[in-house]
């Protein structure tokens, strides 16, 4: 009798791992199909995209110089990789909406209640942040390039080259965006406070150019258009941290350790 009980126990603890798991491929696959139908609505376009995207480079060349494609298959690749890209950039809310599904039931009410706003936040500052490089870094950083050379060398940059110097840049701006978020999800969960953040402003601040060194073009103006705008979200997410610290502690009646 008790072996049988014990075998139903640890069946019991199977069957939801694997409904989870089976919920988890479920999701995923979703995703997938997202970011598929996205780009099957792009791919038409997949020219078009790209020459708006090498807007802003080929507005800051020479006059008589021109992009080129030093491999037979860029003209087709470099344009359909991009399209891949944008399509999941595109599909980041349906990805993230799939996720929060999966991992919501877990969650109090009260961590839903700042849950879907950071979720909200991170999205949308993901997007301002590949906008923010886009209409502001890229067309100063080109300008810089293109005047900085030697008068006697024609710039002509490879489509390819210049596809994976924009995505480089794109994800490093986009996940510098989300320094708010995270800033607030370590004071919210307890892993650092406020007054330890503001402590810590002056390392904080040599770490943001660091990283602009790190993730940008060896430039003083791209890593400081990268840099100062790290600190300046930092700061706002020390800032909102605050304010939702301040907001649980009112709602327990709880008084803000010193």
């Amino acid at each position: 009798m008790s072996d049988h009980s014990h075998d139903k126990s640890d069946s019991d603890r199977e069957q939801p791992l694997v409904q989870h798991l089976l919920e988890l491929r479920s999701r995923i696959l979703k995703s997938l199909i997202a970011v598929l139908v996205v780009f099957a609505g792009l791919f038409y376009f997949s020219n078009d995209i790209y020459v708006y995207i090498s807007e802003p480079l080929r507005a800051s060349l020479p006059e008589g110089s021109t992009m080129i494609a030093t491999e037979v298959t860029s003209p087709f690749l470099a344009p359909f990789k991009l399209t891949i890209v944008l399509s999941f950039f595109i599909a980041v809310p349906f990805i993230l909406h799939q996720a929060w599904g999966f991992i919501s039931p877990g969650l109090y009410r009260h961590e839903k209640v700042i849950a879907i706003p950071l979720l909200v936040a991170s999205i949308l500052l993901f997007y301002v942040g590949i906008a923010f490089a886009y209409y502001v870094v890229f067309p100063l950083i080109f300008s810089f390039f293109t005047k900085v050379g030697p008068e006697s060398v024609t710039m002509m940059t490879d489509i390819n080259s210049y596809l994976d110097f924009i995505l480089k840049l794109f994800f490093a701006f986009g996940v510098a965006f989300e320094i708010p978020v995270a800033t607030v999800l370590l004071v919210w969960s307890g892993v650092t406070t406020v007054d330890s953040l503001r402590e810590k402003r002056p390392y904080v601040v040599v770490g943001c150019f660091v990283v602009g060194m790190v993730m940008t073009p060896p430039d003083v103006i791209s890593q400081s258009l990268l840099a100062v705008p790290m600190w300046l979200l930092f700061e706002s997410g020390i800032l909102f941290a605050r304010l939702v610290r301040s907001h649980e502690l009112d709602e327990t009646g709880q008084e803000e350790p010193s």
